[in-house]
């Protein structure tokens, strides 16, 4: 079915050419299964990345900067109006069959996984006026799931795709996709999350975006790992973070808490010198590790800033030092590389010794915790020459199934145009 020189070209411009075939099985197996699922007939086909965090580590929800890219892991879904009040999702690699009425939604269900997702982002659809209807979506993921590379922002992003193309003639920007999906995480899922996530995996490439304003300001960047000679690697160390949304809560919490202290409500609006001066009365009032956050949340600032100027001016190695000078302050500063309610466990934590000692030892690269944190995944930025050597060295810790050699895509959330 994708044989055809219009699917041809439009896999080649998401893919690559050295994935055109691989893709190509993959889209007819996906439409296979719709069709098995919901009848013959034709199918339109939709794509969202997954997303790495280069840099604004717990940033963006106290309206920071952040530095950002989507990745070449997707979910893809084959999906059809229906014509009816009636949303069914099909997930092939949950093992979930979803069904959500949307003249007759249960706004009570709150925190019950993906259902509680699309009740909260199709009421956030309404809520700012835009339509919904009825659609079957049958849906197929590459993206490590409760890992740190945005498997729940890649979805959210995936159903405003196919909400936007249905229904709504393709008018809806990419940063009222984001607000959609956060409202969801933070009205159904009680998740504080910020909008990187979301936008990373909506807009697609390398991005910088700073929040601080209302509509936040969106600048892609001409840039990709490959262009430096290096790869970058996702290496999963087994432990999932799907239960942890209390410890990422925490942190916006407590940065605004510091920010409240300053009389602000996030930190984007306080000045940092100003803060220094102030830093006893924080420490009182918010406590130690909010103020270490809050710090954490300066500095990250000023590297972001860094780290787009150095990439601007080809300065990569200014660039890839701010990477390991971010991941050092996400552990030390912003504590976010084991949980506390469990401290016996530092799966996290492991693998950057274990990346470090390499790293060492070989004179060259760079690594950080990624993402959220507290479990998931790692990442390495090495020099090609260096990976083989590294994936080899991990395996024997990690599994070499848990070890991810990533490129930075273009396309976000998207229409297939087949």
């Amino acid at each position: 079915m994708f044989e055809n020189e219009k699917a041809v070209a439009t896999l080649k411009t998401v893919y690559g050419e050295e994935k055109l075939q691989m893709e190509q099985e993959r889209y007819n197996h996906l439409y296979r299964e719709f069709v098995k699922a919901f009848g013959e007939g034709e199918a339109d086909f939709f794509t969202s990345p997954g997303r790495t965090e280069i840099l604004g580590n717990h940033t963006d929800h106290n309206h920071g900067k952040v530095l950002t890219g989507s990745i070449a892991m997707d979910m893809i879904a084959a999906a059809r109006k229906n014509g009816t009040s009636l949303v069914h999702v099909i997930s092939e690699n949950y093992n979930q069959s979803i069904t959500v009425d949307l003249d007759n939604m249960d706004t009570t269900c709150k925190c019950q996984g993906t259902l509680s997702l699309l009740i909260g982002m199709f009421e956030g659809f309404v809520k700012k006026g835009y339509k919904v209807e009825g659609f079957d979506a049958y849906v197929s993921t590459d993206v490590i799931g409760a890992a740190g590379v945005s498997s729940s922002a890649s979805f959210e992003m995936l159903i405003c795709a196919i909400v936007d193309y249905f229904s709504n003639d393709g008018k809806i920007d990419y940063v009222e996709y984001a607000k959609i999906g956060q409202y969801a995480e933070h009205e159904y899922w009680e998740k504080q999350s910020g909008l990187l996530d979301q936008m990373a995996c909506a807009v697609g490439g390398v991005i910088t975006i700073d929040f601080k304003e209302e509509m936040p300001k969106v600048e892609k960047l001409d840039f990709g790992y490959d262009q430096l000679g290096y790869d970058l690697i996702i290496v999963n160390t087994g432990k999932g973070h799907a239960d942890l949304s209390a410890e990422y809560s925490s942190v916006p919490i407590e940065m605004k808490k510091a920010a409240q202290v300053m009389g602000k409500e996030v930190l984007a609006d306080v000045d940092e010198k100003e803060f220094m001066q102030n830093l006893n009365k924080v420490r009182k009032e918010a406590g130690d590790r909010a103020v270490m956050r809050a710090l954490h949340f300066f500095a990250e600032q000023n590297r972001v800033d860094a780290a787009v100027k150095a990439i601007k001016e080809k300065d990569y190695d200014t660039f890839l030092q701010c990477i390991t000078k971010s991941g050092n302050s996400s552990w030390k500063w912003l504590q976010n590389c084991f949980a506390t309610k469990d401290e016996t466990e530092q799966a996290v934590p492991v693998a950057l010794a274990l990346t470090e000692m390499f790293i060492e030892e070989a004179g060259r690269g760079y690594c950080r915790v990624h993402g959220g944190g507290f479990a998931g995944v790692i990442a390495a930025v090495l020099p090609k020459d260096m990976t083989a050597d590294y994936v080899e060295y991990m395996t024997p810790y990690m599994g070499k199934e848990n070890i991810y050699v990533m490129q930075i895509r273009q396309t976000g959330a998207v229409h297939m145009d087949f």
